[in-house]
């Protein structure tokens, strides 16, 4: 890792966020003196505090002075103007955004990476569960907490770096993995891509810049991954193409897929025709097996055991966030799920319905970002009605300027035209009384979105007085 040679103080912007409280922590790990900062304190700085990496709120120079850093690295929420990245450029201080910082070492490894816009976090973390268990120690990356090793990053021993790479700001061109994974192409971050033509152009030049002879293993029943392929062929691109999906006819398939009540999945799966056996996965929903296909490929390119990597899926809990079981409240049971993009909706909406036949499913939905929401207004409401009730909060800005003609009441007027009801809380303490109102034994209550919802739940269940 030449780039990082010699350098011992490095200052995190943006700390907070969950791929830089990830990044802060590999390097901590590898000894470096490690600050940060960011607009306001939550569950991803308190972590970090708590293995010593002192963390501030807000911006500003004194924190360059305060630090003396000899690397600066910022999130793609630090505007190019901030007068604290200027000040450490004026002083002379390298910077760097977060997505080059981790290429510099991923690129010197074995590198797993995990691209996708939908899934990348769970299959990295199967990924990972599966190497650890298997002895070979990996080091993992991955943006949210891996409930099975306790973190969302470690540094491990091994070869193999596995890391869930961001295609959000177009960074995860920098990587060029020794592995590669698509788990499928959509539209999003439409920020900056301005189409889903330039959505899957950008993966193709992802797929291109992978290392000589690198598997790509793919999602064949991803309508955008198979466009990508198809761009990809006649170019001087060399390595194996892995497919997977459903029945037997890939690399590697899925049959007979059962869910469990009460949560769960299994299913028959095959290898180029071969049956390999039954696994059995705690995670709900079809999604989780695509996902648990590709981890299964990835471990058996890897040289792993199809049985020690099905074991380690049945013991799979899963990430932070991700259909995460919160706890029950008189009889009503909490789900938090990170969805925010109408594709993720509906596949939790109908790993939920599937895992709980018959259950009330009573949503409660922040829309992330302005312009996610102004681009996926009718989506949203339609996938929306696949509740039963729907609790929508005020859209979640994440940084972005407000604009007053986007707002969850646009949501709530495309429900109502589709004759469907919904209920518009102006804050988390309203969604939280009618929530009181509402919810009945036997409800499931799912939390979801990628912004401060997250709260939600853990209030829910500290609650007195639900149900009727």
């Amino acid at each position: 890792m030449s780039e990082f040679s010699g350098v011992t103080r490095i200052h995190l912007m943006g700390i907070g966020g969950s791929g830089m409280s990830s990044l802060a922590g590999l390097l901590f790990q590898m000894g470096c003196t490690v600050s940060g900062c960011d607009l306001e304190r939550g569950a991803c700085i308190e972590s970090l505090e708590s293995r010593g990496v002192e963390c501030l709120v807000g911006h500003s120079h004194e924190h360059v002075e305060r630090f003396d850093p000899q690397l600066v690295i910022y999130s793609s929420a630090i505007a190019e103007n901030c007068t604290e990245l200027s000040f450490a450029r004026e002083r002379g201080v390298r910077t760097v955004g977060r997505g080059r910082a981790l290429s510099w070492m991923f690129n010197q490894a074995e590198g797993v990476g995990v691209a996708g816009t939908h899934g990348k976090t769970t299959t990295s973390s199967m990924i990972s569960l599966i190497l650890e268990r298997a002895g070979l120690s990996p080091t993992v990356y991955v943006g949210a907490e891996v409930q099975d090793i306790g973190a969302n990053a470690r540094l491990g021993e091994g070869a193999a770096f596995v890391a869930e790479l961001d295609e959000s700001d177009g960074s995860f061109e920098y990587f060029h993995p020794s592995l590669a994974v698509v788990t499928n192409i959509d539209w999003d971050h439409v920020d900056h891509f301005r189409s889903r033509e330039d959505v899957v152009e950008a993966f193709v030049r992802f797929a291109e810049g992978r290392k000589t002879h690198a598997p790509l293993v793919v999602c064949a029943e991803d309508e955008g991954a198979r466009e990508m392929l198809q761009l990809l062929e006649g170019r001087e691109v060399t390595g194996p193409v892995v497919r997977y999906g459903w029945g037997h006819v890939w690399d590697w398939g899925a049959l007979d897929l059962l869910h469990r009540p009460g949560g769960g999945v299994s299913c028959v799966v095959c290898r180029r025709g071969e049956m390999m056996g039954r696994i059995e996965m705690a995670v709900s929903g079809a999604h989780n097996v695509l996902n648990a296909l590709a981890a299964l490929a990835v471990s058996d390119a890897l040289g792993v055991p199809f049985a020690s990597a099905a074991e380690a899926l049945r013991t799979f809990r899963g990430a932070k966030r991700r259909l995460e079981t919160l706890g029950t409240r008189h009889g009503v049971l909490v789900v938090d799920d990170y969805a925010h993009h109408p594709t993720e909706l509906a596949a939790t909406l109908d790993a939920m319905r599937k895992a709980h036949p018959g259950r009330r499913l009573v949503a409660v939905f922040q829309p992330h970002r302005y312009s996610r929401t102004a681009a996926f207004l009718g989506p949203l409401a339609s996938v929306l009605e696949g509740a039963d009730i729907v609790l929508l909060l005020p859209v979640y800005g994440a940084g972005e300027a407000v604009l007053s003609e986007v707002s969850s009441e646009e949501i709530a007027d495309r429900m109502r035209s589709n004759g469907r009801s919904c209920y518009l809380c102006e804050n988390e303490e309203k969604a939280l009384s009618t929530l009181e109102a509402l919810t009945r034994e036997g409800d499931v209550l799912l939390t979801l979105g990628a912004g401060s919802i997250s709260r939600l739940g853990g209030l829910f269940l500290d609650g007195t007085g639900v149900g009727r």
